[in-house]
């Protein structure tokens, strides 16, 4: 052989042994995987806030981009539980997550711990929650009762098939109504709704009032006027899951409005009173003054119900009835709903000190007849 083609033969000879040496597998490495060893609570009591407790591990420390627990009901319809957590990190060691609390009408529903990472969403083994009256709680103002209108927040707002933003025939002027004590200037940008829950936003607005004040952009959604044009009536039951506001001059409501007149406020909230809901029939003239230090605060999330009561109208906070006025609203009430943030102008609550913006904020509306 000539030394040219001895030459060639060596090169490719070493070329393949370096092509054996780079196709030899290294060591394996097994997957990273989690471990779901309890989740809580198996049962509750309708109408009765509850919270849940995940305890997971990764084999490696692992970080995720949310974790949580997830409820259905029978129909696929999500209950989930509040407040997951974010870019948390989940070593061998373990960790204890629990939830934000609320509260679960009667029946069977399926909960799963879930976590979000780069390929999307993971779902753990699911648990059967068994929501059933136990003794001594108090009976649910919903039992035998059937969801008829149900707004979770979880889409978009339907303005105009269900909401209606941008007006209101309980404002003197239609989006604003500074004879009432109210800054309010309506714009429907004002409510946005992300993971479940519509957020308020007020802030300082270009527009000045008839009484000379500067308004504020604020927001209001109301079933007067939409295309469903949903109303409640005598004997329906409404709750809601409510965050308290801090920012001073916040005025959180959900109330009905129906032809000037047909008022029921199922609550209202002024942080300067930071651990009092006021509660007022004005169909039938009476309210209260509900005080609760350790489940009404800024930043507390509260849920609040009221049975329509042809003969009582009876308040419900965080599952427990607290106020029953006695006086009702007759058999024929019928109202639109409005769920809204308004804002003081000082005649009976402290007005905003400052520009900086205030909000408020609602997880569901539910309306059970």
């Amino acid at each position: 052989m000539h030394t040219l083609g001895r030459i060639r033969a060596a090169a490719a000879a070493a070329a393949a042994a370096l092509v054996i040496v780079l196709a030899v597998p290294g060591p394996a490495h097994a997957a990273t995987t989690i471990t779901q060893d309890s989740l809580t609570p198996a049962s509750v009591s309708p109408g009765i806030s509850a919270k849940a407790t995940l305890n997971v591990r990764f084999t490696s420390c692992t970080t995720v981009q949310q974790l949580g627990v997830a409820v259905r009901d029978s129909a696929g319809r999500n209950f989930d539980f509040p407040n997951s957590l974010s870019n948390v990190t989940i070593c061998p060691s373990g960790l204890t997550y629990t939830s934000g609390a609320r509260t679960f009408l009667a029946g069977t529903y399926t909960e799963f711990g879930y976590y979000l990472d780069s390929a999307g969403f993971h779902n753990l083994p699911p648990e059967t929650l068994t929501v059933a009256p136990s003794s001594g709680n108090p009976s649910n103002p919903a039992q035998g009762k059937t969801l008829t209108f149900d707004e979770e927040f979880n889409q978009p707002i339907a303005f105009g098939t269900r909401w209606i933003g941008t007006t209101t025939s309980a404002y003197q002027y239609g989006n604003h109504n500074p004879n009432d004590d109210k800054l309010d200037w309506l714009q429907q940008s004002a409510v946005t709704v992300a993971n479940g829950v519509a957020t308020f936003t007020a802030q300082p607005s270009s527009h000045i009032l008839e009484n000379g004040k500067r308004a504020w952009n604020t927001g209001l959604l109301t079933t007067e006027g939409s295309s469903e044009g949903f109303q409640v009536r005598t004997n329906d039951y409404i709750e809601t899951r409510v965050q308290m506001p801090s920012g001073l001059g916040a005025w959180p409501s959900l109330w009905t409005w129906n032809n000037g007149d047909n008022e029921i406020d199922k609550y209202e909230y002024h942080p300067e009173h930071p651990n009092l809901l006021e509660l007022a029939n004005h169909v039938q003239a009476s309210q209260d003054y509900y005080t609760n230090a350790d489940g009404v605060a800024p930043g507390n999330w509260v849920v609040i119900g009221v049975l329509y009561g042809a003969n009582s109208v009876n308040w419900y906070v965080n599952g427990a009835k607290v106020f029953s006025d006695q006086t009702g609203v007759g058999t024929s009430f019928s109202a639109y709903l409005i769920l809204n943030l308004s804002v003081d102008a000082g005649r009976y609550h402290p007005a905003p000190q400052d520009s900086t913006p205030i909000t408020s904020a609602a997880d569901y509306v539910r309306v059970y007849r």
